[in-house]
């Protein structure tokens, strides 16, 4: 799903799929981001956390990070501390705040976990909305924590575009879950601004280059790229 802002247009494919709500997964992180931000859990985007010695799947985790490299790297481990400091009622108070999907945090208990096993999900069109508020700073959220997580968010910068965007993986490692996977952000190229949420079955590990690959042509068949 692609929203053409300055013209007002959406283009899609599977409208049915586009208003079915899935599990976030990590595109969560970008109102984790701003939620410990907000909070002050962390000071900015070089706070650095120190890693606790586990090894995790992807090597690049294994190490002190700091919330720009977290994001990047999307580090699972970083986010669930964040999430920790940040505390059930508090977590639950901006998730509502935010208008976030279904608003589903799940127990205490499962305060580093429910963006991770399903609880907290959300359609493709609710994913274009809450970019397009972050876009407008139309959150409630301060500018700079706002600007922070814009900044954060940056994937590719060109002379002619910014990709600002998140990739998120449902089932990531577990074969027994059906695996989800998201591609979603905006686009600024001159005075318009396009935003994304694509969402596809993957089936195997090869599938999850398909994310930025189909969202790209996409761009390209609208002449954006």
């Amino acid at each position: 799903m692609i929203y053409d802002s300055k013209n007002d247009r959406v283009f899609q494919h599977n409208p049915q799929r586009n208003v079915t709500d899935f599990p976030t997964a990590s595109t969560f992180k970008i109102l984790n981001s701003l939620i410990a931000l907000e909070t002050g859990v962390i000071s900015d985007e070089i706070a650095v956390l120190t890693w606790d010695g586990i090894q995790r799947e992807l090597p690049e985790w294994n190490r002190d990070l700091n919330l720009r490299e977290a994001f990047k790297l999307s580090a699972v481990w970083f986010y669930q501390v964040l999430a920790r400091r940040v505390g059930y009622d508090r977590m639950k108070h901006w998730v509502i705040q935010a208008g976030y999907g279904n608003q589903e945090i799940g127990r205490k208990d499962e305060i580093d976990q429910f963006w991770l096993n399903g609880k907290l999900r959300i359609t493709a069109q609710q994913q274009i909305q809450f970019l397009h508020r972050l876009y407008k700073n139309d959150l409630p959220f301060s500018e700079r924590t706002l600007s922070i997580v814009k900044d954060i968010m940056i994937a590719e910068k060109t002379p002619g575009y910014t990709i600002r965007s998140k990739t998120g993986w449902f089932g990531f490692g577990n074969d027994s879950l059906p695996n989800i996977g998201w591609y979603v952000g905006y686009l600024e190229k001159g005075d318009n601004v396009y935003f994304f949420a694509t969402n596809i079955d993957i089936r195997n590990k090869k599938d999850s280059a398909a994310r930025i690959e189909l969202t790209r042509r996409c761009f390209k068949a609208l002449a954006v790229l």
